[in-house]
């Protein structure tokens, strides 16, 4: 009845479906991908890859390969900033619009990097196919239909026009913003719409290197002939990608900007009659609308697919690839037999508020960047490092979590339930082995937490550990255990974990799969009457089992 049976099916191959391939095939769940396009990106779109991103990458194995691909050190691009000027010749007067944090040695182990699209997805595809994907290019998606037991869907190859029917337990919709997935879901949409229409230019442009005077930034905008043109290089290599608005009002559309028509475009933002040469041009608009659910039973929704919103800031491929990190683990947990439909839910419950939240942030960037900022655009702009890395969850699969913003004014990565665990340097020491004692190893507390629930404890919190070992027992959820502290298993090496994590000597942290903190307790159990009775109701909420 069908030519193929998997557990995930994913539409969509850009670089949230692959994330959620790599992800997904990492803990071992087998996924099929079907891509539209005969190829991954050939142009170097979304290149800022967010510290966050980097750490998940890191997680999946393949951190190193992704870090190889930038060209130099693209940090200090990011530490440029974003500039304006009239034109790029006169790059000495440059004004400095924002200076972003978006990375540091107490915040994560890892930093921000530019690459472009082009380069990376080449590498994911690589990866989730060793990790047992079946990613299929010329192959789009015809129709699906959803029961309770799980998707049946149609896929067509483009080169013979076979068609195959495909049997998932779960289907995820990463096809951008005009998801064919959403529109067959009869999801609906809420915000602004489109805020202004936008045409991609790669071009290559050697002068603009004696123009620029090697000036880095993270965006350059030149206001030359009245309407702000962004100029960027982060990928690190030609060519140079610029954006220039045009207006479907005036009756202006996308093969009005001809070839001609851009060259001259980017001369009169460089000030001087350059040589340019136009090599693609991508029509684009600057939306804000946020799906009204990301969940309709068996099938979901990620990246573009469920939240558009303007560029300003770089967070659309990065928050995607959020979305797939924590969707993946919870799939793989229902996969593994542990994890619950409840659990699932938490999905919509965790990344829906967010996907709302950072495309507010991305509107109040435009505003500000364009000049028409309002006093209270000011007052709600949050910096790029507490949105992605200090956003915080609220769902089931929290407890004890206080507070009910998504973003707070400042980066407080505490221990607090809901939000990233605290990123500490650990050395782990050496372990006897059959060929003797293996060395001692330096991790990041990040490093700890990938496949299953982490209780991080002090020198005197041996009781929690042992509580929760009872509970995961109970419940069949993997979880380790781990004591910190100067004399013990793992042992701080940059500051003091305790304080880091906001606990006691006998205090302890249940951590999830995707790094956030699940529970803490800031005091040893000699609080507490049953700690057996208090982890087998945190793990199992946690877990969306008791839900």
């Amino acid at each position: 009845m069908y030519d193929v049976k998997i557990p995930v099916l994913i539409v969509g191959g850009g670089p949230v479906g692959l994330s959620t391939a790599l992800f997904s095939g990492r803990r071992g769940v087998r996924t099929m991908l079907l891509e539209k396009r005969d190829s991954t990106s050939m142009l170097p779109r979304a290149p800022g890859l967010q510290a966050r991103t980097m750490e998940l990458f890191r997680a999946a194995g393949l951190g190193k390969e992704i870090r190889a691909l930038e060209k130099g050190n693209s940090h200090a691009y990011f530490e440029g900033g974003i500039i304006k000027v009239d034109t790029f010749s006169d790059i000495d007067n440059a004004e400095l619009l924002e200076s972003p944090s978006l990375d540091g040695p107490t915040v994560s182990p890892e930093r921000v990097m530019g690459c472009g699209q082009d380069r990376y997805e080449k590498v994911l595809v690589a990866k989730a196919r060793e990790y047992g994907a079946d990613v299929r290019f010329n192959t789009r998606l015809v129709s699906f239909e959803a029961d309770e037991e799980g998707v049946t869907a149609v896929a067509e190859e483009a080169a013979t026009g076979n068609r195959i029917t495909i049997r998932a337990d779960y289907l995820v919709g990463a096809d951008g913003a005009g998801s064919r997935v959403r529109k067959a879901l009869g999801v609906e949409r809420t915000g602004r719409g489109t805020v202004f229409n936008a045409l991609s230019i790669y071009f290559r442009a050697p002068e603009l290197e004696t123009l620029l005077k090697d000036r880095k930034f993270i965006l350059c905008y030149a206001s030359a002939g009245g309407s702000l043109m962004g100029l960027s290089r982060l990928h690190g290599c030609d060519p140079w990608l610029a954006a220039p608005i045009y207006y479907p009002e005036k009756g202006e559309t996308p093969d009005d900007y001809t070839d001609e028509r851009c060259v001259e475009i980017v001369r009169r933002a460089a000030g001087k009659d350059i040589d340019v040469e136009i090599m693609d041009k991508v029509p684009w608009q600057g939306a804000q609308l946020v799906s009204e659910t990301f969940r309709v039973g068996r099938v979901f929704l990620a990246g573009d697919a469920a939240h558009v919103h303007p560029p300003a800031g770089g967070f659309g491929a990065n928050t995607g690839i959020h979305d797939a990190h924590n969707l993946s683990w919870k799939l793989a947990a229902v996969h593994d037999g542990w994890g619950t439909d409840a659990l699932l839910d938490t999905y919509d419950a965790e990344r829906r508020p967010l996907g709302t939240a950072m495309s507010e942030q991305a509107l109040v960037r435009n505003r500000i960047r364009h000049g028409y900022a309002t006093e209270q655009d000011r007052k709600d702009f949050v910096d790029d490092v507490i949105i992605t890395l200090g956003y915080r969850y609220r769902s089931a699969s929290v407890v004890g979590a206080e507070g009910s913003k998504v973003l707070t004014p400042d980066l407080e990565l505490t221990g607090e339930p809901g939000t990233r665990a605290p990123h500490v340097w650990l050395t782990r020491a050496g372990t006897e082995g059959a060929e003797g004692t293996a060395g001692a190893e330096r991790i990041s507390s990040i490093d700890l937490f990938w496949d299953g629930f982490v209780l991080l404890h002090g020198p005197d919190g041996g009781a929690w550990a042992k509580a929760a070992v009872k509970a995961a027992e109970r419940l069949g959820v993997p979880l380790r255990t781990h004591a910190v502290g100067p004399e013990e298993e793992l042992r701080p090496e940059d500051r003091d974990w305790a304080a880091a994590y906001g606990v006691g000597p006998g205090g302890a942290v249940l951590v999830r799969p995707d790094a956030f903190v699940a529970w803490r307790s800031a005091e040893g159990t000699s609080t507490v009457a049953d700690p057996d009775a208090v982890l087998d109701d945190v793990l199992a909420r946690a877990s969306a089992a008791a839900s």
